[in-house]
């Protein structure tokens, strides 16, 4: 649920089809050995003077079902082949004056910071920076770069590093595995708590062996945020003097809290951090210093208790403390931030119409741009002049790209994946609109099947996307991507129903509250919008998936709407709307969606509990979860899945012990799919059984 749900991990059953990287020979539909060797192209960094890429790429070690992520750097004059730099590393960043590479890497099993001298030909050695007996878990180059900010997990009460070492070392070695717990979270996401916090240090990069110094003393929260804060949420100010960060102040309310600060502190550890957004009792992150040192800009949210609200552009004047709203006509809710050198714009990107572009922001009138428009810009990195941009769309994975801080002269500089999907086959995506719930426009795409021929009718994959606050947009993703399903003979459908973001505020929040209703009016126009548009789409043999809010819809609709459906499939959703809230860990989300506790509204959570309607089910379901899923416990899946039995309906359960709300290691990935296609095949052949 929340948007990164939507992200959810696709995954094809395990089999020997991809035990080794084979490339397909010859035209064929593309299908989950294409997807599961790809690269993975992420994190580009310009180089100061613009002329170098430093990015990372994932490739998959399918043996050791794994990932395997290395740095590479790209010479944008010469246009020569990347050169990979350094082997199972993470994190690469230039030196302010691009004398020097940074990175985080292994030594001796703990995360380090390692420095690589760049531009001279003597220099070819890298040096250990950190020397810090726990997992170094993130940095920031200071603006002269002499010192870098980084995160470690440490205990709050220990005075040093080595206690909290020593800590870790006594617990492993002691036979009693129990723990005691006086406050939530007790888990979160996929990992149990263990007292520790993610803090922010700083260190002297000329100086390693020295104690880092300890900046954000007294916060009883993690900075960056838990489970995927990152890099984003501190900063320096341009003399180096002063850091910003956001964190949300736990105590026992961190569960059923959305209240994030952005804080201040001296560089130096010299005083306590200092509270800038205080009023603000919802979110605030995400700080960005002009250049001159005078405004810091960051994001906030207006409604507490929501991690889907709009994320607003403010600019505090750090002199008066007066602060404005920098563009609040954009319906649009911005993501990260960046500041040209000049300091005049802001850049950004936001979901947008079935789209997720570059947006540049003027500070002084608030005026918004697009400079990279179609396809998904997952990342990008400002220059000077220039701009380097990691882009994808529904038929391209990641890549990197060119442009001016227009977005003029868009070029591709890499061509990952090219030789290997040469000859794989996709189907072309189609988006179209419709009149929704209320008579509104709604969004959704089709994706025709990699071997169309015209005047064929092809079985139909349904897919309702999770969030519920997300998007399917025109973007790659190595989850829930439909060209697996195309490559399978399937034509694609997903509908952008009332909730879904790039729409507007209003059209996001129209969810809550509203689980089974809007969005449920919305997928069935768009499922009788896209049969009258689209003479391929085979309704009478269709099955529908989802994961998530997508996979609670697809419990709803067994009990609510299951007249077209010849199989359904459901990964992490929730069956019983009243257990989930006392089994999840982030609360917030579901007291935000409800209205309220469940003791105190029962019948909120009982309006669109799909539990309460498991007497009207008859189609037949796959049900898929995993063990370490704690967003959406397996509890919710063992629950469906005995209804489903109990019922005597056709089913299977695909469990995962080692997954969570995602499935991410490459053989559960090829598991999931296999599984998942075969159940599709099974329901919607053309001698295939009735429905129970």
């Amino acid at each position: 649920m929340k948007p990164l749900f939507f992200a959810l991990a696709f995954a094809l059953a395990g089999s020997s089809a991809v035990a080794a990287e084979v490339e397909s020979h010859g035209p064929h539909p593309f299908n989950i050995r294409d997807l599961v060797m790809m690269d993975r192209v992420a994190d580009p960094q310009l180089s100061p003077d613009g002329r170098y890429a430093l990015y990372t790429v994932r490739a998959t070690d399918y043996a050791a079902n794994k990932g395997v992520t290395s740095i590479y750097l790209l010479d944008l004059e010469k246009n020569g082949q990347p050169v990979k730099l350094v082997d199972k590393a993470s994190s690469p960043r230039w030196a302010p004056d691009g004398s020097a590479i940074y990175y985080v890497a292994p030594q001796d099993g703990v995360a380090q910071l390692w420095r690589h001298p760049f531009g001279r030909a003597t220099d070819t050695n890298a040096v250990q920076v950190t020397h810090v007996p726990i997992d170094v878990d993130g940095y920031k180059l200071s603006p002269d770069g002499k010192k870098a900010l980084i995160t470690l997990g440490v205990f709050t009460d220990c005075a040093d590093l080595a206690c909290t070492k020593e800590r870790l070392d006594v617990r492993a070695a002691d036979k009693a595995s129990g723990t005691v717990y006086d406050k939530l979270f007790v888990r979160h996401w996929d990992t149990w708590a263990d007292g520790r916090r993610a803090q922010l240090f700083i260190t002297d990069l000329d100086n390693a062996n020295e104690q880092p110094v300890l900046l954000t003393r007294g916060i009883d929260g993690d900075v960056p945020s838990k489970p995927f804060g990152d890099e984003g949420e501190f900063s320096f100010s341009p003399d180096g003097k002063t850091v910003y960060f956001d964190a949300r102040i736990a105590g026992k309310t961190e569960p059923w809290s959305t209240n994030f600060d952005v804080y201040s502190v001296p560089a130096d550890g010299s005083a306590a951090p200092r509270n800038l957004t205080a009023a603000n009792q919802a979110w605030d992150a995400a700080p960005v210093p002009s250049p001159d040192g005078k405004t810091l800009y960051y994001l906030a949210m207006k409604t507490p208790v929501s991690e889907s609200d709009r994320f607003g552009i403010m600019a505090l004047d750090l002199a008066t403390g007066q602060r404005r709203e920098v563009a609040p006509n954009w319906d649009r809710s911005a993501g990260g931030l960046q500041i040209s050198s000049d300091g005049k714009t802001l850049y950004t990107t936001a979901d947008d119409n079935g789209q997720h572009p570059l947006f540049a922001v003027d500070v002084a009138t608030g005026k918004v741009s697009t400079v990279v428009t179609d396809g998904d810009v997952g990342g990008y990195s400002l220059g000077k002049s220039r701009l380097l941009i990691q882009r994808d769309d529904l038929k391209r994975s990641a890549d990197l790209y060119l442009a001016d801080l227009q977005g003029q002269g868009l070029k591709q500089v890499t061509h990952y994946n090219a030789e290997r999907l040469k000859n794989a086959k996709m189907g072309e995506p189609e988006f179209f609109t419709f009149k929704g719930w209320n008579n509104e426009t709604v969004q959704g795409y089709v994706v025709k099947p990699a071997d169309y021929k015209p005047g064929k009718k092809y079985p139909v994959a349904f897919i309702v996307h999770g969030g519920p606050q997300g998007a399917m947009s025109n973007g790659w993703s190595y989850r829930w991507n439909p060209q697996t399903y195309a490559g399978q003979g399937f034509a694609v459908v997903t509908i952008n129903f009332h909730g879904s973001t790039g729409y507007g505020k209003a059209f996001t929040d129209s969810i809550s509250g509203d689980w089974g209703g809007k969005p449920l009016e919305d997928l069935k126009a768009g499922w009788k919008a896209a049969l009258a548009k689209y003479s391929f789409l085979d309704g009478d043999r269709a099955c529908a998936l989802g994961a998530s809010y997508g996979g609670y819809m697809i419990y709803w609709m067994a009990g609510v709407w299951n007249e077209p459906w010849k199989c359904l499939v459901d990964h992490d959703g929730v069956f019983d709307a009243r257990a989930m809230y006392y089994d999840t860990e982030e609360v917030w989300f579901e007291e935000r969606e409800n209205s309220g506790t469940q003791f105190e509204h029962p019948e909120n959570y009982e309006k669109f509990n799909p539990v309460n309607h498991v007497k009207d089910w008859r189609v037949p379901m796959l049900v898929v979860h995993s063990a370490k899923d704690f967003r959406i416990p397996d509890t919710q899946g063992l629950g469906a899945f005995t209804a489903l039995q109990r019922r005597g309906i056709p089913s299977q359960l695909l469990h995962f012990p080692d997954e969570n709300h995602w499935v991410l290691k490459p053989q559960n990935s090829v598991q999931w799919h296999e599984t998942v296609n075969a159940w599709l095949k099974q329901w919607t052949a053309k001698d295939a059984p009735a429905s129970h």
